[in-house]
């Protein structure tokens, strides 16, 4: 089929669909609509209880039957990836989902590898819009709750009440089917209803909110739940309210928790952090970095430190007016019995080059002394130290600053992060700004490089220039304080 340039059909086609999430019914029609050779500006497809969100919609005497296609028309060519992308962006609550689909099946047809290019913008409204979907499906399996109610015979059944941002509802009915086939539930939204009876589904009418029941004792166990798997050592607010967004809470009887539980997450990390210090209680501070290395190589007081590996000490100057915090030794610096010996540690090196920083008159060492590690077969494979072995091995990093006194503090990651500030920090609000800590030091936090070789192309490129200008401002103050 030849790109559509002269189209034989001048006026607005009107092409109904029975439902909002009328998938079916789209393609059936677009793949005719195709083989007439009917051009996207010349069809407006009208969903019940929508407008049109077309200019045609405002002019009824332009419109007209689409017609039937040659019965040599070829069929139109589409790839598997589009439809998969289509399905769910046909779910999405914007009125012009449907013109967006067919033009882009329109372009299609003369260009192939059109959903390769994510400059389209096109394209990337297609991205978008399924990508929205897909989110509402995963929140209305994550955010159902059921509450017990007994119907007009006496007998128990669950409702639930929810507010889809989607035509998601027919879609999910088959995850809750599966879910809780035992069960005799509804669910009610604004958009419509769905009613299980443990053995045939029936749709229902759109439902208000007060239709739902309020709470039930299994309330009290969703709230029981939440608060004891509540970590404050990992809490991160913005991310939550991301997850879970606030429009679900008043469905939710763990979320009338969660302003306490944030309130109180500080106090309670605060604790944890003290709890780290107390496995070092009547320990007395060693007096020289080598001192402090003997106490590292016998220290057993986390699961780290009792895993056959051998601790690595710092290294460096014992006055070094700069020091490199990491967050572990690797395999490569375990096997050393020095930091930074790894990959990660020569891009640093690199980059520390760059930026005009002498590696060999830095303190380099790390959060964590030992190798934290998962065997997989012959090789070792790097874990993340917990938010407790990081608390409790922070007693060596603070005697290893009073020790050497550096002027500025460069920490790599979060791990290092927590250690330095006692509560864990997002790298990416706090990188480029300087932090006082308590003892006169000032501390710049960036990323770990070993970060930089997890990432390829454009991503890559983008954090590399970022962890670069971290450095440049590091060795910049450096220079302001000598």
């Amino acid at each position: 089929m030849t790109p559509f340039r002269d189209a034989r059909i001048t006026d607005a086609c009107a092409v109904p669909l029975t439902a909002p999430d009328d998938f079916d019914g789209w393609r059936e029609q677009a793949r005719r609509l195709i083989m007439a050779e009917v051009p996207p500006d010349r069809v407006v497809w009208t969903v019940p209880g929508e407008g049109n969100g077309d200019l045609f919609a405002e002019a009824p005497g332009q419109s007209c039957r689409p017609p039937a296609p040659a019965p040599s028309a070829p069929q139109p060519r589409v790839s598997r990836a589009f439809l998969t992308l289509a399905k769910a962006a046909a779910l999405h609550s914007d009125p012009h989902r449907f013109a967006l689909l067919y033009r882009l099946l329109w372009r299609m047809q003369g260009k192939p590898g059109l959903l390769e290019d994510a400059a389209d913008a096109d394209v990337r409204r297609l991205n978008d819009l399924s990508r929205a979907v897909r989110r509402d499906i995963h929140k209305m399996r994550a955010f159902v709750r059921f509450r017990s109610v007994a119907d007009a015979d006496g007998q128990e059944q669950f409702v639930a009440w929810f507010e889809p941002s989607h035509h998601i509802l027919r879609t999910n009915a088959v995850f809750f089917v599966n879910r809780f086939t035992q069960m005799r539930w509804s669910i009610l939204t604004p958009r419509g209803s769905l009613h299980w009876d443990g053995t045939l589904l029936h749709e229902g009418p759109p439902a208000r909110c007060e239709d739902a029941p309020g709470g039930d004792p299994a309330d009290d166990l969703w709230r029981q739940y939440y608060s004891s798997i509540f970590n404050p050592a990992r809490l991160k607010v913005g991310a939550m309210v991301k997850e879970m967004p606030r429009r679900y809470w008043k469905n939710l009887p763990e979320a009338a928790l969660i302003p306490e539980l944030i309130a109180g997450a500080q106090a309670r990390e605060a604790a944890m952090v003290s709890a780290g210090g107390d496995a070092f209680a009547g320990v007395p501070q060693p007096q020289d970095l080598d001192a402090l290395a003997r106490g590292l190589r016998d220290c057993r007081r986390c699961p780290i430190g009792c895993n056959g590996t051998r601790a690595v000490p710092g290294e460096g100057p014992s006055d070094a007016a700069l020091m490199i915090i990491g967050e572990q030794p690797g395999d490569n610096e375990e096997m050393a019995g020095r930091p930074f010996v790894g990959p990660a540690g020569q891009l640093m090196s690199d980059y520390l080059g760059h930026a005009g920083i002498d590696r060999a008159q830095a303190r380099l060492t790390n959060a964590v002394k030992h190798f934290k590690f998962e065997p997989r077969g012959k090789r070792r494979l790097h874990q993340n130290p917990s938010a407790k072995e990081i608390d409790i091995c922070r007693w060596w990093l603070d005697a290893e600053r009073a020790l050497v006194r550096p002027k500025l503090v460069l920490g790599l990651g979060a791990s290092a992060g927590r250690s330095l500030l006692g509560k864990t920090t997002s790298i990416q609000q706090v990188r480029g700004k300087p932090i006082a800590l308590a003892d006169g030091s000032e501390l710049w936090l960036t990323v770990h490089p070993s970060y930089l070789l997890r990432l390829d192309g454009e991503a890559r490129e983008t954090e590399s220039d970022k962890f670069a200008a971290d450095l440049a401002a590091v060795a910049a103050r450096s220079r302001e304080l000598a």
